[in-house]
């Protein structure tokens, strides 16, 4: 299974970079796309309706309907990711305070890598492989803090 990546607008491209990144080093098959939730939705709809991916993550700001907007046309998992700018609190609470019945998974103000990370332990539930390459990300985190903490030793 893969994941689509549906953007609000071409500003959002480096949040999803990072999703990118961790869904390759995961080799999570994935496809980006650029789709308004208020500009272009029937383009959305169409892209959600035909979409074959496991997992959506949308990515947007100001008042980042575009989550909400994607679990409307489907019933597969769909992950938020709200975007910095002028109205930070507009995008996370508008991605967070779903309705009833259509919700939408958050991660943290441009946490794109969160998201894919999400978005593959998911994916893992089916897909022993992949369960073990997150696994082997996660140990390798930890083998890190471990090596800080040895080379800073005691303060």
């Amino acid at each position: 299974m893969s994941v689509a990546i549906v953007l609000g607008s071409k500003s959002d491209l480096p949040v999803a970079r990072a999703a990118t990144e961790v869904l390759k080093e995961l080799g999570v098959a994935y496809s980006v796309h650029i789709a308004s939730a208020h500009r272009t939705p029937g383009l959305l709809r169409e892209l959600v309706e035909k979409s074959a991916a496991g997992v959506f993550i949308g990515i947007a700001g100001l008042s980042a309907a575009l989550p909400g907007a994607i679990a409307s046309h489907t019933t597969k998992p769909v992950i938020g990711v709200p975007v910095s700018g002028k109205v930070n609190l507009d995008a996370i609470l508008s991605i967070v305070q779903m309705p009833p019945g259509i919700p939408v998974a958050a991660v943290g103000l441009d946490s794109g890598a969160n998201a894919a990370v999400l978005a593959a332990q998911i994916l893992a539930v089916c897909d022993i492989g992949l369960a073990e390459r997150l696994a082997r990300r996660r140990r390798a985190m930890q083998e890190k803090i471990l090596a800080d903490a040895k080379e800073l030793g005691d303060v």
